[in-house]
């Protein structure tokens, strides 16, 4: 029997003499090259064998232009700096280039496994590691070594010319293969078959990997019997069907493919026109399947062109890609698609968006878990400062049903990275902490159970990772609300609950959210008299916002819900002036921001009105008897101090400057307010309200007298100064019988404060102690300012009415005649010798005019 030929031995496998010349010539071009360009760190030489110092044919030229002293301080530079920043990228590259120059093979295999080990290694990098390795020996044991690195290489980046590099060493240097042996042709189909699902579909290269596949296939054909008429007949079927298989797909060079399957065919016997682009002579599927593909392909041909375009910049390329991505997408062929976005990140590895892209297309389309997990491992290797990858990374192992040794393997390795967000770190834990939870839950019976010490070491490293970080922050609350959870319902552990609050309390105790979850929890386990211990704790403390008169507030709620009656009342007794200290504060703080805001004309206002003021309290009955009689014990009535004339004379001169002042100040005030017109409003139909809360407006008054009816006007008296509400109003009714049913609802409720009611009455004359009378008028300016104020008199009178009320403060000297001022009692109708009267505005003018 005939020696069967190898696959060497084939004609079409092996190139003819003048070939191999000329590859070598263009060889020791490309060597030259790359020798000039191994300072610039190309990642990419054609034919390591020879270039590799090692080898036979090197000259030494590298040694020479560098002097091996200069070479070895710029290892021990770069070394260091490895050391120092193991991250650093281009020190790597630097390194291995040096290390590959110098011919130092052991540290170079070191420095390519550590580069390895942190980043995905360029297809360029990996045909020079694995050209490296084969030019060293390629002995039985180095070929499974020199397989691996390629393995590694085709699972990085998507790179048909990796795969052809891979195949043919296969081809030259496996017997088994070399042989045409079952195994090895087995084998070496396996790994065909691999290439084409990788890149069969690349538009651009895939062609390669189809041609390949068909010589290797016809060179088995050439190694077959012929008297073996049955394998001959399988080999021509098995080479007909990747033909047709590669017709089906659009690719470049469509049509030379079809004219090399009619020449195969001719040579098989059957009658094909090998020139004519005719499919009449072609089989109806393989015809129908060569025009979908040709159609598809150029539809394509204006996108593979953008895409290859070396004219434009990286970010428009990649753009280009984007909108490539979205056509095929619409196409709805995965396969298609997942192709594509291996070709966009073997040109754009450190793409983050394009990687986020990536894996979120496979989640919602692929259901192969075993891919989605590979391309989430690669996604996170090429960009691991994106937290979000790696928490998808995360969720689709537990998907797959990774092992609890893998998923912590992934978690720790994630924990490593350098994130741009605290947030980032914070969203990792709770991803793990979900992942937990879920597989205590679900595998709580079985063998491989977790124990729960797990989880609580978990949250506890977040604790300890994050608080610095997220300190009064709402996700470290979030944290801790989820470990408490878990300490409670899983871990059954309600002393470690109350401690995990206890614990971020001492950090965010100043967050109102933080004492909120953690009485939540008490009243949730039923816990009141503990719910009620931590509203003892927290209802004095000062909080952001309005969060000091919530926490108030809500303690209230709390006992009017649980607590009896004398646990309301303690409550009461100590948020009462909790809330009047609160209030007081923000008044000032709100009148304080006020004055700050007003322009210079009201501040030298105030200023003007100033003097005149303490001339007030000068004039006030209760201020003289006090300098006077120097005595604590107020008597009013006989034992009132007499003044004398000349210092009463004195005080009129000078209270008839200031008077002229102010008046003088006021019109000019009144001119200077062009938009502010001033209405007088006689009051004949008002209702007065009292007591209102300082938070109504005109829409709660008007809401409030919705079902009385008639409201024309409404009037809420403001402080001059602060602009806020008195808490005062005047309401204007259209006749007295609305108004009458207004004043039926005193004493009913609005925004928690129950109001006073009453009927503003300025037509009822009253006699004063001159005999004339004082008719009250109620004036309201659109500016505010001294109407507001007489506004606000006139309210203060009418809410505070009764004989027998007293007027303290500092004008007292010029109140309206109905109230009376301090010294009066209701024992004492007439007024004694030496007492003196309050004066109206218009009598003291007078008496000033006379002067």
């Amino acid at each position: 029997m005939e020696k069967t030929p190898t696959l060497e031995e084939q004609p079409k496998s092996k190139p003819s003499t003048s070939e191999e010349e000329e590859e070598e010539e263009e060889e020791e071009e490309e060597e030259e090259e790359e020798e000039e360009n191994v300072d610039n760190g190309d990642q990419y030489m054609p034919d390591a064998a020879q270039n590799h110092p090692s080898s036979p044919g090197s000259d030494g030229s590298d040694s020479d232009s560098e002097d091996e002293a200069q070479q070895n301080l710029l290892l021990q530079t770069l070394e260091a700096e490895l050391s120092s920043n193991p991250s650093n990228y281009d020190a790597h590259i630097k390194f291995v280039r040096l290390l590959r120059k110098m011919g130092d093979i052991e540290k170079l295999r070191q420095a390519r496994e550590a580069m390895s080990e942190l980043f995905p290694l360029t297809p360029a990098l990996w045909q020079e590691w694995a050209k490296d390795e084969a030019s060293l020996g390629t002995g039985h044991e180095a070929v499974p070594a020199i397989e691996k690195l390629y393995e590694r290489g085709v699972f990085d980046y998507l790179s048909v010319p990796l795969w052809c590099d891979y195949m043919n060493f296969v081809l030259e240097h496996d017997q088994m293969v070399r042989d045409c042996l079952p195994d090895g042709i087995l084998k070496a189909r396996n790994l065909y078959e691999r290439a084409l699902t990788a890149a069969g579909l690349h538009v651009a290269d895939g062609i390669k990997l189809w041609e390949a596949y068909r010589e290797f296939e016809q060179a088995i054909f050439q190694t077959i019997d012929q008297s073996d008429i049955k394998a001959k007949e399988k080999q021509i079927q098995r080479i007909r069907t990747i033909f047709h298989r590669q017709l089906s797909v659009p690719l470049v060079n469509m049509r030379s493919t079809l004219q090399a399957y009619k020449a195969w065919e001719m040579e098989q016997g059957n009658v094909l026109d090998v020139e004519s682009s005719d499919l009449d002579a072609i089989s109806f599927h393989v015809a129908s399947a060569y025009k979908r593909a040709l159609e598809a392909y150029n539809a394509r041909v204006h996108l593979e062109e953008q895409i290859s375009r070396q004219d434009i910049s990286e970010a428009d390329r990649l753009q280009q890609f984007m909108i490539y991505l979205k056509f095929e997408q619409s196409s709805g062929d995965p396969a298609r698609v997942q192709v594509l976005y291996e070709r966009a990140i073997t040109d754009f590895p450190i793409a983050s968006d394009l990687w986020l892209d990536y894996t979120r297309y496979l989640d919602k389309t692929l259901k192969v878990g075993n891919i989605v997990r590979e391309v989430y491992s690669r996604a996170t290797k090429n960009c691991p400062w994106v937290g979000n990858l790696w928490v998808q990374y995360l969720l689709c192992l537990e998907r797959g049903r990774a092992s609890e040794k893998e998923l912590a393997a992934v978690f720790e390795k994630s924990l490593q990275c350098t994130f741009s967000t605290v947030e980032e770190y914070l969203d990792l834990f709770l991803t793990r902490g979900d992942g937990l939870r879920r597989r205590f839950l679900l595998n709580g019976e079985a063998e491989d159970a977790l124990n729960y010490s797990i989880i609580r070491e978990t949250f506890q490293s977040a604790s300890d990772y994050l608080s610095q970080h997220l300190k009064n922050t709402e996700g470290l609350v979030r944290l801790h609300s989820y470990w408490a959870r878990l300490e409670l319902n899983i871990g059954k552990d309600l002393v470690a609950a109350r401690g995990v609050w206890e614990s971020l309390l001492k950090i965010c105790g100043s967050m109102l959210e933080a004492w909120q979850g953690y009485i939540a929890m008490e009243i949730e386990l039923g816990h009141i008299n503990e719910a009620r211990s931590i509203y003892k704790r927290c209802y004095s403390k000062r909080f952001p916002g309005i969060g000091s008169e919530d926490i108030c507030h809500s303690w209230l709620r709390f006992e009017r819900e649980f607590g009896t009656l004398e646990d309301f009342d303690h409550a009461v007794q100590k948020v009462a002036p909790r809330l009047e200290e609160l209030q007081f504060f923000r008044l000032q703080q709100e009148s304080k921001s006020t004055n700050e805001r007003e322009n210079p004309f009201k501040k030298n206002a105030r200023e003007k009105r100033k003097p005149v003021s303490d001339l007030n309290q000068e004039q006030s009955p209760a201020k003289r008897k006090k300098d006077n009689a120097k005595n604590p014990k107020k008597v009013y009535g006989k034992d009132k101090p007499q003044e004398s004339n000349l210092v009463e004379s004195n005080k009129v001169e000078e209270i008839k400057v200031n008077v002229d002042k102010e008046n003088r100040r006021k019109e000019q005030q009144m001119k200077d307010t062009t938009t502010a017109k001033t209405k007088v409003y006689k009051d004949q139909c008002t209702a007065f309200i009292s007591n209102m809360n300082l938070k109504a407006n005109d829409e709660d008054i008007r809401n409030f007298f919705s079902d009385v009816g008639g409201v024309q006007d409404i009037r809420i008296l403001l402080h001059k100064f602060t602009g806020k509400s008195r808490g005062l109003a005047y309401v204007d009714f259209s006749d007295d019988a609305h108004l009458a049913l207004a004043v039926a609802k005193n004493k009913q409720m609005l925004l928690g404060k129950r109001l006073t009611i009453a009927r503003s009455n300025p037509n009822k004359s009253r006699k004063d102690s001159s005999g004339r009378d004082n008719q009250m008028e109620h004036v309201h300016a659109a500016g505010g300012g001294s109407a507001s104020n007489e506004s606000a008199s006139q309210s203060t009178a009418h809410k505070r009415g009764g004989d027998n009320f007293q007027i303290k403060g500092k004008n007292t000297f010029a109140v309206p005649r109905n109230v009376r001022a301090l010294g009066w009692t209701a024992n004492k109708p007439k007024i004694e010798e030496g007492d003196e009267k309050p004066k109206s505005n218009d009598e003291f003018r007078k008496m000033l005019m006379k002067k």
